[in-house]
């Protein structure tokens, strides 16, 4: 991924047959099904198997835990079906005025997290880099995430001394760091990559 951000082909994500069943439970999107998370964690490798913090494949025999934003995304792609804990059928506008009150600036979030997942990468929550996203090329167990992003809004103010500090954090544990700026109104996404070397 570089400034120009180019669209990824990910060999490992196929289509889906139907929309998978998705429970909502808590700020969390659960998928019982053992055989319906192994298809869509192997799909793009979406969610994560429940107790395995670092999954290798797909034989495991646990539900999958989505993310709020994964389970919208694939609501708005018809690749899940949500309900509630009752039964309850949910609509992706459900799940969305979740989100925002889940996600600070969820629309401009969730466009970079649309933009990067339809070019083929896979993306994470980046909270433990204290970033939005943490972005693989290829997936979780198979690589490492390559590339740290902070959304941005158009017009915001970033401090020469915060984009050192999220370069040295990338740069130690070998990524790089990306700012994204999405722009609402016209549905896309400006990327601005950093790299970083010894004087």
């Amino acid at each position: 991924m570089t400034s120009g951000v180019r669209a990824h082909n990910n060999a490992n994500i196929t289509p889906l047959p139907n929309p998978l069943d998705g429970v909502l439970v808590g700020n969390r999107i659960i998928v019982w099904n053992i055989d319906d998370s192994r298809l869509l964690f192997g799909n793009g490798y979406f969610g994560k198997p429940l107790g395995i913090a670092k999954p290798k494949g797909t034989q495991f025999n646990h539900p999958l835990v989505l993310d709020l934003i994964e389970g919208y995304y694939l609501a708005l792609k018809s690749k899940l079906q949500l309900r509630t804990l009752d039964g309850r059928t949910l609509s992706a506008l459900n799940i969305k005025a979740l989100c925002k009150k889940q996600y600070d600036e969820f629309d401009t979030k969730y466009l970079v997290f649309q933009d990067l997942r339809d070019r083929g990468y896979i993306v994470s929550p980046g909270i433990k880099f204290g970033c939005d996203f943490a972005v693989y090329e290829r997936g979780p167990g198979i690589d490492h995430a390559p590339y740290l992003v902070q959304v941005y809004k158009p017009g915001f103010d970033i401090t020469a001394t915060a984009i050192v500090l999220a370069g040295r954090l990338a740069t130690t544990v070998k990524k790089q760091f990306i700012i994204a700026i999405p722009k609402t109104n016209k549905k896309k996404v400006e990327f601005i990559g950093f790299d970083w070397w010894r004087a």
